[in-house]
């Protein structure tokens, strides 16, 4: 039965993820009608009581909480109803030719620079151009709903970084992308390049030196 639910995602020939139904998904379903004919019944009370009963007011005001509580119910319970588990195979991504990965967007979102810094919309949006995939199928956009000029500034400071950034993550093939993680980290081996894209950043000990 398993095998005959489990649903292939393929392209080019190339399955890349497999999903089948969860086994927990009956006793959901028969939880989730026995709570919507509770639901009902209490719709009905309160519509019953809104007919008969002399306080209107509150009737009809309990009549509208319950009906917005079991709104945020259903769109909540609708997502359970059908539950997947999914699995991933990534090597057959490396396996297949890099001009027949698909397009990939990545859209980064900041509205206040106080409350999300600059420099971490950064270090995000410098990850995400640094992802081992095809440079012309990957394209990254940062949405700055609150307009700042610090977190443009930052941004055209990064896209001079990224000229050198995003080279040396590819050619030396490391698993730490951010800057901040990457130049944070004692793990990693140093060498002259490295040194000098720390400068650039900011917090190499000359530049706090010459502060």
């Amino acid at each position: 039965m398993e095998a005959y639910d489990k649903r292939k995602h393929s392209v080019g020939g190339t399955t890349l993820h497999t999903c089948h139904p969860c086994r927990r998904a009956v006793p959901y379903r028969i939880y989730g009608v026995i709570h919507t004919c509770g639901i009902l019944a209490l719709m009905y009370h309160h519509v019953n009581s809104l007919l008969t009963a002399d306080t209107t007011l509150i009737t009809s005001l309990l009549l509208f909480s319950d009906v917005i509580l079991a709104f945020m119910w259903a769109t909540s319970a609708s997502l359970r109803f059908n539950p997947v588990h999914r699995s991933e195979y990534p090597e057959m991504y490396a396996a297949k030719p890099k001009q027949d990965f698909p397009k990939l967007d990545v859209f980064i979102c900041t509205a206040n620079p106080y409350k999300e810094p600059p420099m971490m919309v950064v270090n995000t949006a410098l990850s995400a151009m640094a992802y081992d995939y095809p440079s012309d199928k990957i394209s990254v956009y940062v949405s700055d709903d609150g307009g700042s000029s610090l977190t443009l500034f930052a941004l055209m400071e990064a896209a001079k970084f990224s000229k050198r950034w995003l080279p040396y993550c590819k050619n030396n093939n490391f698993q730490d992308r951010s800057p901040e993680v990457y130049f944070s980290s004692k793990s990693h081996t140093w060498n002259d390049e490295a040194d000098n894209l720390k400068g650039l950043t900011g917090d190499h000990p000359e530049n706090k030196k010459n502060e």
